[in-house]
């Protein structure tokens, strides 16, 4: 049996998001994990060698296939941060995005989402499995 690997996207509903806001900062965990690998290697030298990106085998295997992922839902930012730290705690990639509060929040950066993964389900659902569908 082939193991399910999926990246996991859950927003605060409690912020009451435009569509489009709530979609662009979903988008932005869904990549960062990704982004940060890019940044790393920028930083190291040549602007324009994405070369010496490494991956994990899940990750490779995961952009390789079907791209897999799920959006959930939160009710609290408190909720959104205990999640974040118990992935963080499984040694799962987890992704929080802080909106900069530039186009909403009054200028107060505000934590909107994260993303998890991508990994196995059986390493991710322990932590998400009781959250519900976006």
């Amino acid at each position: 049996m082939t193991a399910i690997i999926k990246q996991v996207i859950i927003i605060r509903k409690d912020l009451k998001l435009r569509r489009g806001k709530e979609i662009s900062q979903g988008a932005h965990s869904a990549m960062k994990f990704l982004c940060d690998k890019i940044r790393l290697v920028l930083d190291m030298g040549d602007p324009t060698n994405y070369i010496g990106i490494t991956l994990t085998e899940i990750e490779r295997k995961w952009i390789q296939g079907l791209f897999t992922k799920i959006c959930l839902q939160v009710n609290s930012e408190q909720e959104l941060l205990n999640i974040h730290h118990q992935a963080q705690e499984a040694g799962l990639t987890s992704c929080l995005i802080q909106d900069a509060g530039q186009t909403e929040f009054h200028g107060v950066p505000t934590n909107t989402c994260l993303a998890i993964g991508p990994d196995t389900a059986e390493r991710i659902d322990p932590i998400t499995s009781k959250l519900s569908l976006y």
